[in-house]
């Protein structure tokens, strides 16, 4: 009897074990994902020898339930210049993380860089990566990697990098965001300074000026800040130069390549009694969408320039402003898809937003004793619009122009048409003449109106040639 109690005991204790068990809901995570404190974290500290800095962010879960982290990635892996400790762990990949409801965590991210390693970019980049719920999540790291000047401004914060005087150029100049010239203030940057633009930046020159005194081998330079050999010829990889109603500014010996516009000229202050800007003996190539481009009243004036293989227009003129160009290289040679004819010039500009049409004047429209070439059959378009309140005022003569079809327009003087240059290599961007006897922009120039130098600073012949460069 007593052990078959026993017996029947121990079978209820089983069955309400069971029971127990079976009645136990699974445990439910959350299906969203994850919130930052930070979605970038920047080393901004100037590195003068190998050295190292720390800096952290929180990840939160702002979920009732728990969240499981399925994976965080460091995405540059054991080659990194970065290092990340999460929730007490090092490493570089981490997987399968539990996260308690309405919890936070931190993330401690370190960097060891030797900035005097010139194969290094200017710009450090790296990201982590978090999964959660197969969706993927970044926290994207730069660093400062080099010993340089640095300019940074976050205009949507109203933090603003101001300049003004002469920039040392001893150390490369690095623009995070902006480097901003202010209304009357002037910066003078010298020759042989080297400046790197981060994506999307831009030097902005805002109701200031400018004055780049460059010289013929010790040039000022302007490109992107990826030093590595594979964006040596990657466009769009910065903004540009843009002048917003700018005081009477002066470019000379510059070369600017590899941006989204390279120079960008934005009204006219109307207290100038000069150019907006004088631009001389500078390169403009290989930008996204336009060499320079004028917009609504500014004024240019540009000798021995070359401005080639730029994605859309060497030089566009929209919505008027005054312009005048002698012994230049207006040239194509682009290869973007949008890729339209070297010089494009137009007095409006539809704004579609509000159905209306801005036209403007172009009380000076020159351009003398330059090359107008490209690979498309029309390198050069006008497109304007007469009206009552405008002045249109066109003086081309004496120029070497590719032409679909030749123009008739009294404006155009004296100029050739459709004969090969014959350029040493345009793929590579040599724009020199490479047989002087068979090319039809030697000596062809106007020995008047010719400039006295070339873009190399040599002497121009009793009879100079078209364009910016003097065969010697």
């Amino acid at each position: 009897m007593a052990k078959t109690l026993f017996y029947f005991l121990f079978g209820l204790i089983v069955v309400a074990v069971l029971s127990m068990s079976s009645c136990k809901k699974p445990l439910s995570f959350s299906k969203g994902n994850l919130s930052f404190s930070a979605d970038t974290v920047v080393f901004d500290t100037v590195f003068t020898t190998i050295g190292s800095t720390t800096q952290r962010f929180k990840l939160y879960n702002n979920d009732n339930r728990p969240i499981v982290l399925e994976q965080i990635e460091l995405v540059g892996g054991a080659n990194s210049p970065f290092r990340i400790n999460f929730d007490g762990l090092t490493g570089t990949n981490f997987a399968d993380i539990e996260m308690e409801a309405n919890d936070s965590l931190y993330v401690f991210v370190e960097v060891t860089l030797d900035p005097n390693n010139v194969t290094n970019p200017m710009i450090i980049e790296d990201r982590i990566r978090f999964r959660t719920n197969g969706v993927d999540q970044y926290v994207e790291l730069v660093a400062w990697g080099q010993d340089a000047y640095f300019h940074y401004s976050y205009i949507s914060a109203g933090i603003f990098d101001l300049n003004e005087g002469t920039w040392a150029n001893d150390k490369p100049h690095v623009i995070y965001g902006a480097a901003v010239v202010d209304s009357s203030k002037t910066l003078t940057i010298p020759a042989g300074t080297d400046i790197y633009l981060h994506k999307n930046a831009l030097l902005y020159v805002y109701k200031g000026a400018l004055n780049i005194e460059g010289t013929f081998g010790n040039e000022v330079t302007f490109q992107g800040d990826r030093l590595e050999s594979y964006y040596d010829d990657v466009s769009g990889q910065y903004y540009g130069i843009y002048f917003q109603e700018a005081l009477s500014s002066t470019i000379n010996h510059a070369i600017i390549r590899n941006g989204t516009s390279g120079i960008h000229l934005y009204s006219e202050d109307n207290t100038n009694t000069d150019y907006t800007l004088t631009i001389t003996n500078t390169e403009i190539y290989n930008n996204a969408s336009y060499g320079l481009f004028l917009y609504s009243g500014a004024r240019v004036k540009a000798e021995n320039c070359v401005i080639a293989k730029n994605g859309i227009h060497a030089l566009i003129v929209l919505e008027g402003g005054d312009f005048n160009f002698n012994n230049c290289h207006l040239l194509g040679y682009g290869n973007g898809d949008n890729t339209g004819a070297a010089v494009g010039i137009s007095n409006y500009f539809v704004d579609q937003l509000n159905s209306v049409t801005n036209i403007g004047s172009i009380n000076e429209g020159t351009i003398s004793n330059s090359i107008i070439y490209g690979n498309l059959e029309q390198e050069i378009v006008l497109d304007t619009i007469a009206d009552i309140a405008v002045t249109l005022n066109f003086d081309m003569r004496d120029n070497h122009i590719r032409s679909e079809v030749i123009p008739t327009d009294p404006f155009f003087i004296d100029n050739t048409f459709n004969e090969q240059p014959l350029f040493y290599n345009s793929d590579e961007s040599n724009f020199r003449v490479w047989w002087s006897n068979a090319s039809p922009i030697v000596n062809a120039a106007n020995p008047v109106t010719a400039t006295l130098t070339s873009i190399e600073d040599l002497p121009r012949d009793a009879q100079p040639d078209k364009g910016a460069y003097e065969f010697q």
